[in-house]
């Protein structure tokens, strides 16, 4: 799909404020709410806007520690992987999974939870239970510089 200055005006604005009205995204973008909520239904049914979601503040939850860890595995195989990514996307502290090249590692997670308590029981009693894990390394945020979900299109 090419994108023209009203449909990036859409995304962008919607990044920004997900929860504008049609009328009011109509007004910032300079469109009538009708050909508005036409090009946004049409980004959202071209995949362009896979979903919307209200982004929590973890610390505020008591969730205070976020990790990242690495995690190599002992196949690389599509089964092994598959297995692993099932069992990932089932523990509820996992904020992100990514499948990593140019490393040593073959994973990396992002996790938040209260306390290295939590941490601890998080690693020994499920990720490394999980089969083909041969190896975890865990590097603790100290804090965030950038964080941001937005994908701002020129």
């Amino acid at each position: 799909m090419k994108l023209d200055s009203f449909d990036k005006a859409i995304l962008n604005a919607l990044q920004d404020n997900g929860r504008l009205s049609n009328q009011e995204l109509a007004d910032k973008i300079g469109l009538s709410p009708s050909a508005c909520l036409r090009r946004f239904k049409t980004l959202e049914s071209s995949g362009m806007i896979t979903g919307y979601r209200t982004i929590l503040n973890a610390k505020a939850l008591g969730l205070d520690l976020m990790a990242l860890i690495h995690i190599s595995m002992d196949k690389h195989t599509k089964e092994r992987f598959h297995q692993f990514e099932q069992a990932v996307k089932a523990l509820p502290n996992v904020l992100e999974c990514l499948l990593l090249t140019g490393q040593s590692a073959d994973y990396q997670l992002k996790i938040v939870v209260k306390d290295l308590e939590a941490y601890q029981d998080l690693l020994l009693n499920h990720i490394t239970q999980i089969k083909g894990v041969s190896g975890v390394h865990t590097s603790f945020v100290l804090r965030k510089v950038v964080d941001k979900t937005a994908i701002y299109i020129d």
